[in-house]
């Protein structure tokens, strides 16, 4: 009754959805937010590391982003970003001036902001993915991974979170956490082989 009240007094106030966000140990809340009509945007996960930074496969090798290759890269994460809210329900003018203030505040300096590492991936040579790892005060977090689409398929997504690791280690963090949207089945199974576990689940709901 509290969850259908809170709805109604945001359909007062005007609002056009109200959002939600659920422990993944809380069973009862999850089974409860569903039943009502909630969506499940995206969840976030976590992996607890060891003190030993994991290798890349035979002929893969991580390097840092330049400057040459920021400004496109910047500009695709931002429209994917947009795009993936918007696929989720958040009206396109939103979505869009989400990923600009989010990237702007992120990244101030680029890829001289402190704590923010970008990586590229090559492998025999060639850049095959790139990887945004932000460092903060007691853990790792990946803000973006992505394999080179004409690479994908070829195992450069794992070598792009081990080479996360590797650097989250290296830091001296031992946990590391991401975000994936509902959906990308690919990413979710990815994670869970590499042994990340769910920690909070967003869930989202229409109230016009």
């Amino acid at each position: 009754m509290a969850a259908l009240a809170a709805e109604e007094v945001a359909r007062g106030w005007g609002c056009e959805r109200i959002e939600a966000a659920v422990p993944a140990d809380a069973e009862a809340a999850l089974r409860l937010v569903t039943a009502l009509g909630y969506v499940e945007r995206n969840r976030g996960m976590e992996k607890q590391l060891g003190t030993t930074a994991p290798g890349l496969p035979v002929g893969s090798r991580g390097r840092p982003m330049t400057e040459a290759e920021y400004g496109p890269w910047l500009e695709r994460g931002k429209a994917a970003y947009a795009r993936s809210w918007i696929d989720r329900g958040v009206p396109a003018d939103q979505a869009r001036a989400k990923s600009e203030d989010d990237h702007a505040r992120q990244l101030p300096q680029g890829p001289a902001t402190p704590g923010m590492l970008l990586s590229v991936l090559e492998h025999e040579g060639a850049p095959v993915g790139t990887l945004w790892l932000a460092i903060t005060e007691d853990r790792a977090f990946v803000y973006d991974v992505e394999a080179d689409e004409r690479f994908r398929g070829r195992g450069h997504g794992r070598s792009l979170m081990l080479l996360a690791e590797a650097q989250a280690v290296a830091a001296g963090r031992r946990v590391l956490g991401l975000n994936v949207f509902a959906g990308n089945t690919p990413a979710e199974r990815l994670y869970e082989s590499l042994g990340y576990r769910p920690v909070l689940h967003s869930f989202y709901k229409g109230l016009l």
